[in-house]
């Protein structure tokens, strides 16, 4: 079932991703927040190529509490990102507000040394 929270979210998301776009130097940074579960990828929408994707279901996390995971999530993908030799990204929030789980991968990512 599409709720109104749905439909509202893929509004923006569709707004945002028309603004903005990723290359092979600062790659787009997509994420995907299901009610268990966060799904982070980065994107080169030049080529139309998802450099690489990390989440929370198959990554071993030592952290108990969602937030606490979403930003070890961050951290994990800048290192993955700085074994990668990406310094820059392009944060894409998929029409999601900036707040929680959200804003925590971000704070992992800068803290583990990505201009986001």
């Amino acid at each position: 079932m599409i709720t109104h929270f749905t439909n509202s979210r893929k509004k923006r998301h569709a707004r945002i991703r028309a603004k903005i776009s990723g290359t092979s130097k600062s790659p787009r940074v997509s994420i995907f927040r299901s009610n268990k579960y966060l799904y982070v990828q980065f994107i080169d929408d030049v080529v139309g190529k998802t450099l690489f994707g990390v989440n929370d279901k198959n990554t071993k996390l030592s952290a108990k509490n969602r937030l606490d995971r979403a930003k070890e999530l961050g951290l994990i993908c800048a290192k993955l990102a700085k074994e990668k030799k990406i310094d820059v990204v392009v944060f894409d929030r998929s029409g999601y507000s900036y707040h929680g789980r959200i804003k925590a991968i971000a704070e992992g990512l800068r803290e583990g040394g990505i201009k986001v």
